[in-house]
């Protein structure tokens, strides 16, 4: 088992790692959690107060409620309430032995994309998937995208098992045959702001997963181009492309950049900031199939 299946019950531990909720979200978290059959503990710096505007709380409330809800031995996994931006701000201080002595599920994507990266270095999973205050809330797409995730959590990951419905063919899909590496990445704009800090996943051999929201083309290409110029897509194994919303198609921009990479590519996952909003297993080994349209443990 990859990544265990949660227990009757369980215990989401709620944090806010990077924004602060909109006005109202907060006190719809726990009965939406409860009413997918889980129990809800939310942490101290879900309710601020907000610091410097855009973090939910100061670094060091942020910090402590990451590091006591791994801690905390009635938590069975820790979900972030919604992304914005913050997470980089901890991760020179996360004491990755901790990480290591409780590797609960993380659950998230957007700006905890940060602390799913630090995690891999640690050898843990994250679950990338739909989060409380940014996404349940969203009408039945919303919490159609939480049943999926609650229904993924209780069955946990196992070998072989096939992450999604086959695609139909999409113009950027490149390669012959299937392709194996762990897979890896997240937001596309959290992932560049990693380079060139001990934070960056190494991408060698992976298969590189990337989203994104509201960027334009150009700022796509701008983020492609650094990615490019670092070597950070000298020696990936595949390329899986999930939403990039919001914004006008970055597609002629994507396939300049990995239609003559000479990897595989798979494109049109629904996985980031769309809906269905997939849950992928960051950090795990998995078979990318670009002939089918299939991605598998």
């Amino acid at each position: 088992m990859l990544l265990p299946p949660l227990p009757e019950r369980a215990c989401l531990g709620i944090i806010a790692p990077a924004g602060p909720p909109r006005e109202g979200r907060l006190d719809q978290v726990v009965p939406m959690i409860e009413r997918l059959g889980f129990r809800a503990k939310v942490f101290p710096g879900c309710a601020g107060p907000a610091f410097l505007g855009h973090l939910a709380a100061d670094d060091d409330r942020r910090l402590n409620d990451l590091e006591a809800a791994l801690a905390d031995p009635d938590v069975d996994a820790v979900i972030g309430l919604r992304g914005g931006y913050g997470c980089m701000r901890l991760l020179d201080r996360i004491d990755r032995a901790l990480l290591r002595r409780f590797p609960k599920p993380l659950i998230g994507y957007s700006d905890l994309t940060a602390l799913m990266a630090l995690r891999q270095q640690e050898g843990l999973a994250s679950w990338h998937a739909p989060m409380p205050a940014s996404d349940w809330c969203k009408g039945e797409s919303g919490w159609a995208d939480a049943v999926a995730l609650a229904e993924r959590l209780r069955r946990g990951l196992r070998e072989g098992e096939r992450l999604g419905p086959a695609l139909a063919p999409h113009p950027l899909n490149r390669g012959t045959a299937p392709v194996r590496g762990v897979l890896t990445g997240g937001n596309l704009a959290v992932l560049v702001a990693l380079l060139g800090t001990p934070f960056m996943p190494d991408l060698r051999g992976s298969v590189l997963f990337l989203e994104d929201v509201g960027e334009d083309p150009y700022k796509i290409d701008r983020l492609l181009c650094q990615l490019r110029l670092s070597g950070a897509l000298d020696q990936l194994t595949a390329v899986l492309l999930g939403s990039f919303s919001d914004a006008d198609s970055p597609d002629e921009v994507l396939a300049d950049y990995f239609g003559g990479l000479g990897v595989p590519v798979l494109a049109g996952w629904s996985s980031g900031h769309t809906s269905p909003n997939l849950p992928l297993p960051i950090g795990v080994a998995v078979t990318l199939d670009p002939v089918a349209g299939t991605l598998a443990v």
